[in-house]
């Protein structure tokens, strides 16, 4: 049957209208206390809409940047650690050479000088065991590059160097170290590569303090992307709590309403 086939009163109809109308709205209602937001989708609020979902996707971009942020602080880090036990091994051996050099004992600074070379050994170690999942910056000139936005066009580039033994100029003990000579020979080249060392942790240390300042940053901007979306999305839960109960007494009264009308009608029957 129709619904034009049915006849109503004009109060029943109005009332009936109402009714529809409060049910929609607490519908509306019901899902914003749901979801604990006011726009859940672009026939809400279109502008809005595509304003929070734009704020949220920088944010999570960003969110990834942050992720390679965290990676490349690690590798940094390994590279420091990687220095700091380098440097401590080319002052034992500055140690060791300077016991060389208060002997006349050939057969003693032939010892020492094996020892030596048993730490330049360890320096070579240590320099390929310094890397971060698969990244060693001090295994040979590589580059670790930073992106710190979302289109990669802030960056930063952090080059490694070679700290192994040859890379920082650190030959075999010359002649054994049998002459006062050879021995401050390889004492100069030890000063020298120390020097490289504390140059390089000073470059480093600088690349770790603009990651972890744009780590800093980023965490701020994401906040504040997600802040703005929530100001733009997020429903006011007391106002909506008010809402609801307000509506569902509407609701209850509307019912009243059209029982009262249909009275009306039913008082038609009555003459038959």
């Amino acid at each position: 049957m129709a619904t034009s086939d049915i006849s109503l009163t004009a109060g029943m109809r109005t009332n009936l209208l109402n009714l529809q109308s409060t049910s929609k709205l607490l519908n509306r209602t019901q899902e914003r206390l749901s979801s604990g937001k006011q726009v859940n989708s672009a026939l809400d609020n279109p502008t809005n809409y595509f304003a929070a979902q734009n704020a949220n996707q920088r944010a999570s971009d960003l969110a990834d940047r942050k992720d390679g942020m965290s990676e490349a602080v690690q590798t940094v880090s390994a590279a420091n650690a990687g220095i700091t036990a380098i440097t401590g091994l080319i002052n034992a051996a500055k140690g060791i050479a300077q016991s060389a050099l208060s002997t006349s004992d050939t057969s003693t600074r032939s010892k020492l000088a094996t020892q030596y070379d048993t730490i330049r050994s360890q320096v070579n170690n240590i320099s390929s065991d310094s890397g971060y999942r698969g990244l060693n910056l001090l295994s040979s000139t590589n580059t670790l590059t930073v992106n710190f936005n979302e289109d990669a066009s802030s960056s930063l580039d952090v080059v490694g160097f070679l700290a192994s033994a040859s890379g920082l100029s650190l030959s075999g003990a010359s002649g054994a170290w049998a002459a006062n000579s050879d021995i401050t020979t390889d004492t100069a080249k030890m000063d020298t590569a120390i020097s490289t060392l504390r140059s390089n942790t000073q470059t480093l240390a600088a690349n770790l303090n603009i990651i972890t300042t744009r780590q800093n940053f980023t965490d701020s901007m994401i906040n504040t992307l997600q802040t703005g979306a929530d100001n733009l999305t997020l429903a006011d839960m007391n106002q909506e709590g008010a809402n609801m109960l307000m509506l569902q007494t509407r609701q209850s009264l509307g019912t009243t309403s059209l029982s009262m009308s249909s009275q009306a009608a039913q008082a038609v029957l009555r003459l038959f």
